[in-house]
């Protein structure tokens, strides 16, 4: 097991890429800790947090579900100190949360902009600093941070909020991992398209332009980007700190 006996805190763990990623962790040994927040985007959240714990102790491994909205520091800082009451410390921290708007630049809203910034940018760095407080206890851990090829090089003007999060959060990954070396190792894991429950409204004639594009036509699967963000966290990438790994299939 690439993971055993690993605490991993995975936020945005109730759907998606993070139910995925919990599940793979469960898989290898790890002890989860399901992050959820109930909002207008996901109102069954807390239902499926519980449905994602039920399914890790029928692995065989141990999991809490914890209410958290990363973008508010106090329950941000009450996430982490029950991590440590249950078990005790942090070993791995996979940023996964994140939230879209698509949304035309002229109809897009400055509330908008300020909740996209806010959970994804913002709540990836202070689950960073709180739980990298902790693993420094221990003189080891591993963050990854879940970027986007949106932040790199793809232009997507309808979700221009959502691509300047997720450049900040790989200017926020090198910054982290200069910071937190040499004891923390810090990375990022940048998907490409995905086919998750943030996608299922985009039309059918979109996702077969855009899979075209894809040199390995198909969307990712999230297991597909579970095994790249595993990959990070286990020893396998033990000499690896402040780099982007994308995870698209190839695109033009």
């Amino acid at each position: 097991m690439k993971l055993k006996n690993k605490i991993a805190i995975i936020t945005g763990a109730s759907r998606g890429i993070g139910k995925s990623t919990a599940l793979l962790f469960a898989k290898e040994g790890a002890k989860i800790v399901v992050d959820y927040h109930i909002s207008d985007i996901e109102p069954d959240a807390e239902k499926n947090a519980f449905s994602v714990v039920d399914e890790i102790k029928k692995i065989g491994s141990e999991a809490i579900a914890i209410k958290c909205d990363v973008s508010k520091e106090n329950e941000v800082k009450e996430m982490i100190q029950k991590t440590i009451d249950k078990f005790g410390k942090i070993d791995i921290l996979v940023n996964n949360a994140g939230i879209v708007f698509d949304v035309p630049l002229f109809e897009k809203t400055v509330e908008q902009w300020k909740q996209t910034i806010d959970v994804n940018l913002i709540g990836t760095f202070l689950c960073s600093k709180y739980a990298s407080e902790q693993m420094l206890k221990n003189d080891n851990g591993k963050i990854i941070n879940i970027s986007s090829t949106n932040g790199i090089n793809t232009l997507s003007p309808e979700s221009a909020d959502y691509d300047a999060s997720k450049a900040g959060i790989i200017n926020l990954t090198y910054n982290l991992a200069k910071e937190l070396a040499p004891k923390i190792q810090v990375n990022s894991v940048a998907p490409g398209w995905v086919d998750t429950e943030m996608n299922k409204d985009l039309s059918k004639d979109f996702v077969e332009e855009e899979t075209e594009k894809i040199y390995l036509k198909r969307f990712a699967k999230p297991e597909d980007i579970a095994k790249a963000i595993l990959f990070l966290a286990s020893d396998d990438a033990n000499y690896i700190t402040g780099s982007i790994l994308k995870v698209d299939g190839g695109y033009d």
